[in-house]
C-alpha cells in the first residue's frame, strides 16, 4: 500500500505581494493603541479588549492571537527596570524592609498596568506587518 500526500506549498514574492507592511510603523502605532494600518483608528475597546476592526480603514483585527506574549514582554522589561533600580538602593543605602516593600511593590504594580496595553498592541501591529495567523489575505494554507 503506498501513502500520497500532497506536495508542501512554498511561499513565494508573487503570493505575499499586496500592500507594504512595515514593521517599525506598525510596532510604533500599535504601542499607541492605534490601527497598524492606518495609524487612526482605535486598536481597544477596552483595557485589553482589542476590537473587532478599525473604524476608520475597517480592517479586521479578529485574527490577531496575542495570547500570553505581552504579559511576558511587560515582566521582562519591568524587571530590567525595577531589578536593578533595587540592587542600586539596597547596596548604596540600605533601608528598611518594610520601606523598601512599601515601595517597590506598589511600582512594579504601576509599571506592568502601564505597560501592558501599549505592548499588547505592539504585538498586534507586528503580527499584522508580518501577515501572521488570518492577518494575510492571500494566505496559500485553505
Amino acid at each position: 500500500m503506498e501513502t500520497m500526500s500532497e506536495p508542501a506549498k512554498v511561499w513565494t514574492r508573487d503570493q505575499v505581494s499586496g500592500e507594504k507592511r512595515n514593521v517599525w510603523t506598525a510596532l510604533k502605532r500599535g504601542l499607541r493603541g492605534r490601527c497598524p494600518r492606518c495609524g487612526e483608528g482605535k486598536l481597544f475597546r477596552a483595557f485589553l479588549k482589542v476590537d473587532d476592526h478599525c473604524s476608520v480603514c475597517g480592517l479586521d483585527y479578529t485574527p490577531h492571537r496575542a495570547d500570553d506574549l505581552p504579559a511576558y514582554l511587560v515582566i521582562v522589561i519591568v524587571g530590567h527596570i525595577v531589578v536593578p533600580m533595587i540592587l542600586w538602593i539596597e547596596t548604596d543605602y540600605s533601608p528598611s524592609v518594610p520601606l523598601q516593600l512599601s515601595i517597590y511593590l506598589p511600582l512594579t504594580l504601576i509599571l506592568s498596568l502601564v505597560l501592558l496595553q501599549p505592548v499588547k498592541g505592539a504585538v498586534v501591529g507586528v503580527q499584522w506587518a508580518l501577515r501572521m495567523h488570518g492577518f494575510d489575505e492571500k494566505n496559500p494554507e485553505p
